[in-house]
């Protein structure tokens, strides 16, 4: 990078092809992309899919280096992620970026040239405190000493809400500094129908506990109206027992999702963890009234502008959902603060902060970071 350049040149970026990690790459890829900064891509578990080769193509100048190694949180993942590092290593010589942008943990360790910097999405400790009410049995402890090792040797770490930054904080031994950047979304994708439908709608990975699909689904029969579902429903790491309450949609494209959010009245997230929640971002920017796990990352996000439940009472939930059905009124006055909330959150604002916390990185100053959060980096 040129001493008199404003904005890194290269940013070389790690992608989990799994849920929001892949939507966030790929909404900050094109924004950075826009401001005149190349990314390259080193994508890491399942194979691309059709859709996302898709979004790939939407973003002009981009180069993708495909990998099939295991993440950090899957099943006995340590030689994939030896092997990983060595083949980022690999790509980083040929490359020759200004910025190493990680969103994992374990290879902040690896001994880039470049500044490494850290975006933690949500990390398994956090979640199973959230979802199983205790600390992760033994069996995660090398998990912890792996993430450990990579915060320690990143130069900067993001989240995108303060309640999942206090919890990296919380679990984890490191120094580096700190800063909240919010996540964001086109807007452009998204957009309200002519006319609302009476009809509930959820999306995301049905099959994690922490989304807690399966809460609603146990209240969905006892609604007035019909609940509809997107996302995968099988993984190695958890199932949705359906039992036909919920109609289940699969997997939709950008495009299929946009269609059903512009048209559903209400959205439904009783997650129990959610450090952000892309999901309930989208369905603000279609407009419709969420209903929402009294979690601390959706309240920072939604406070004022949603109804919160507790997510382990489903009477709650279903209380919520059927004021919202019975009060067109206050539904409608939810939907309508719900996106003036989601429209603050752009991808524009997103990218600003990233580039702010590169710099930072390559100048090696702490200003602008979380206060308790500092060290000379």
């Amino acid at each position: 990078m040129s001493i008199y350049s404003k904005y890194p040149e290269k940013v070389f970026m790690t992608a989990d092809t799994v849920g929001g990690v892949w939507t966030f790459s790929m909404e900050l890829a094109a924004s950075l992309e826009k401001k005149g900064v190349q990314v390259f891509l080193a994508t890491m578990g399942a194979p691309i899919n059709r859709q996302q080769l898709a979004d790939i193509k939407n973003i002009p100048g981009i180069e993708v280096f495909e990998s099939g190694f295991r993440l950090e949180w899957m099943h006995d993942p340590w030689e994939n992620v030896r092997l990983a590092g060595e083949w980022l290593l690999r790509l980083e010589g040929y490359i020759r970026p200004d910025i190493i942008h990680l969103n994992g943990y374990s290879h902040g360790c690896v001994p880039f040239k470049a500044p490494a910097v850290i975006t933690a999405h949500s990390c398994v400790l956090s979640w199973w405190k959230a979802v199983k009410g205790g600390a992760a049995p033994e069996e995660w402890d090398r998990y912890r000493q792996e993430v450990e090792r990579g915060l320690a040797g990143a130069k900067a770490v993001a989240a995108p809400t303060r309640a999942m930054l206090d919890a990296v904080y919380k679990n984890y031994h490191f120094h580096a500094p700190g800063r909240v950047i919010p996540n964001g979304r086109d807007e452009g994708l998204f957009r309200l129908a002519e006319k609302k439908e009476e009809f509930i709608f959820t999306a995301g990975r049905l099959w994690d506990e922490a989304k807690n699909i399966a809460a609603l689904q146990s209240v969905a029969g006892e609604l007035g109206w019909p609940v509809y579902a997107a996302g995968q429903s099988y993984h190695p790491s958890g199932t949705l027992v359906a039992d036909g309450s919920i109609k289940k949609l699969g997997i939709l494209s950008t495009k299929e999702l946009a269609s059903w959010l512009s048209r559903a009245s209400i959205f439904a997230l009783p997650a129990l963890y959610e450090p952000f929640g892309l999901s309930a971002l989208e369905a603000g920017l279609s407009g419709s009234a969420l209903v929402l796990g009294d979690t601390p990352s959706l309240k920072e996000i939604w406070a004022g502008a949603a109804l919160f439940v507790d997510p382990r009472d489903t009477s709650a939930l279903k209380n919520a959902i059927t004021l919202l059905i019975n009060d067109s009124v206050l539904r409608q006055k939810l939907a309508l603060k719900a996106r003036a909330r989601a429209l603050s959150y752009t991808t524009e604002r997103m990218a600003d902060g990233y580039l702010d916390l590169y710099r930072a990185a390559l100048e090696g100053r702490t200003t602008g970071f979380e206060e308790g959060h500092r060290c000379a980096l």
